[in-house]
């Protein structure tokens, strides 16, 4: 197959093709392919690997798609820290939802999303001139990655220009379409490839577009269509999930830890996930964010972590002790050197990741647990090349749960929570049972300003509808870019309090059109209440 080894193939390409990260070498790789050479079926990968590109270097680049689905929600923070971190405020305006138009983070989705774009329309303009076999399946592949992209955007931004063509005239500055034509523009596109797309699950697949990514994103623009267009659409998304349950062609890993180990390539669970390697792909640098400096010798690093990011307190507080997924998230209490000594830090006390945090504002340099989900590699050259599972199987058996208890069936959402818990309780079986009432009972999430370790207001999570497995959410998927979009659905991502944060205006489930574009383009809106 052309594309086998894929993982392989697309780690070198950023070597041969993408040495530089800067525009000078995109610019020069689209003059000498599209201008230079004539194409041919040997020219595939090298055509459609950088629409992939484009969604690695988003996911984990700076400012990019994890902190800007983790920072402004309620279970991951990044502080102040007596070294820094304060960074102008970029990380405190997450937080405390005062962002504006200048925001990096919505900045960075835009470009990375319409480069992504970009790439995916010039990838279809090339393989028109191109002879090749089974050439619709390509189509539909990278038709496919630009409907993600798209997602990705509906998601966060709303109102974007929808633009499928490559070639345009000069001058051409794109208009607007709104949100309900995304999510429209969307659901058309992979409904029109869904059965031209791969449908193996092998190695000539992974990291790719196929059938079961498709059904996984048209999943989630049913389940979030409520919040998208006004209109809930649970039996669609039901259906989508089901026939990627019924395909038995994923399965859940004996261990919560699998899907995220350096190796995880070969993962049952995983459905759709990005590759990254710390030599050819780089950019997986999530580790050295939240890492305190002197862990460097824990894990033998070969580059200094910079001590960042960590959990909020509150969010800590809500897992069973005998939740195997506490221990596996999060790095927590005194720590050792790669040899088992004490690791001191410069004051000559041992570090010690404690839950307690006292503010965003204002920290002390071993405050916070830290976020260990993705295993770190000892002697990691710098970067880590553990694979992003993008779309996982227990996301798929979770959104059928929520489908579920949100049109009556408690019983059959408790089973398959169920399901997903059992390797997370083996110390104490019995606690992995849930039952409809406590799914649809409040959240354990103790919701209030807390800062200096003290409760300064209390609000609870009683009130959240569904809140029992709304942390069911949280425990299984903390982390994993899912939490800004969940507490938008479940209606906490304005209304609740948290660590320093306090409620938000609604307008602020959508981030704004980035000032660097409206000043670009006179065609654009900027979204209500960013004006």
């Amino acid at each position: 197959m052309i594309l086998k080894h894929y993982k392989t193939l697309l780690c070198i390409l950023l070597i041969t093709i993408f040495s530089s990260c800067t525009d000078l070498s995109e610019d020069v790789y689209d003059r000498i392919i599209a201008e230079e050479t004539e194409l041919t079926a040997k020219d595939l990968n090298s055509i459609i690997a950088p629409v992939y590109i484009s969604l690695r270097n988003q996911y984990f680049g700076w400012h990019g798609f994890f902190d800007s689905q983790e920072e402004c929600a309620d279970l991951i923070v990044t502080p102040a820290r007596p070294a820094g971190w304060v960074d102008g405020g970029v990380y405190q305006r997450e937080h405390l939802h005062t962002w504006d138009f200048s925001q990096s983070h919505p900045a960075r989705i835009w470009s990375s999303c319409f480069s992504g774009i970009s790439n995916v329309n010039r990838a279809l303009f090339q393989l028109e001139g191109i002879e090749l076999d089974n050439k619709e399946s390509y189509i539909a592949e990278l038709r496919g990655m630009r409907a993600l992209f798209y997602y990705i955007l509906c998601d966060n931004i709303g109102n974007v220009p929808i633009e499928t063509k490559y070639e345009v005239p000069e001058g051409y500055l794109p208009t607007q379409n709104t949100r309900q034509e995304v999510f429209d523009f969307v659901i058309s596109e992979i409904n029109e490839i869904l059965d031209v797309l791969p449908q193996g699950v092998d190695q000539s697949t992974y990291g790719r577009f196929t059938k079961w990514t498709g059904l996984m994103l048209l999943g989630k623009m049913y389940l979030n269509a409520e919040v998208y267009t006004g209109t809930a659409q649970w039996d669609k998304c039901l259906n989508v999930v089901d026939e990627i349950i019924e395909s038995d062609l994923f399965s859940l890993e004996s261990s919560y830890k699998n899907n995220f180990k350096t190796k995880n390539d070969g993962s049952a669970e995983q459905i759709f996930s990005i590759p990254f390697d710390e030599i050819y792909a780089g950019w997986f640098h999530y580790h050295l964010k939240t890492l305190h400096p002197v862990s460097q010798d824990t894990y033998g690093l070969e580059a200094q972590p910079w001590g960042g990011s960590c959990a909020i307190p509150q969010f800590i507080d809500t897992y069973d002790p005998d939740d195997s997924r506490l221990k596996d998230t999060w790095i927590a209490g005194p720590q050792l050197t790669i040899s088992g000594e004490p690791l001191m830090l410069s004051s000559g006390v041992q570090l010690d990741y404690t839950k307690y945090v006292n503010s965003v504002f204002e920290t002390e340099e071993n405050e916070g647990y830290r976020f260990g989900k993705y295993e770190i590699a000892i002697g990691a050259l710098g970067q880590l090349s553990n694979d992003v599972p993008f779309f996982r199987y227990a996301d798929a058996l979770m959104m059928k749960a929520e489908c579920l208890l949100r049109t009556g069936d408690a019983h059959g959402a408790a089973t398959i929570v169920t399901q997903v818990r059992q390797r997370n309780f083996a110390s104490n079986p019995s606690k992995a049972i849930v039952n409809g009432a406590q799914l649809t009972a409040g959240s354990s999430y103790n919701y209030g300003v807390n800062e200096g370790g003290v409760m300064i207001t209390e609000q609870g999570g009683d009130d959240i509808e569904f809140g029992g497995f709304y942390d069911e959410l949280a425990w299984e998927f903390v982390g994993e870019h899912h939490r800004r979009q969940d507490m938008i659905r479940f209606g906490t991502f304005t209304t609740k309090q948290w660590f320093s944060h306090t409620e938000s205006d609604d307008f602020r489930t959508l981030f704004p059109v980035p000032k660097t574009q409206m000043d670009k383009n006179l065609n654009l809106v900027q979204n209500p209440g960013y004006e």
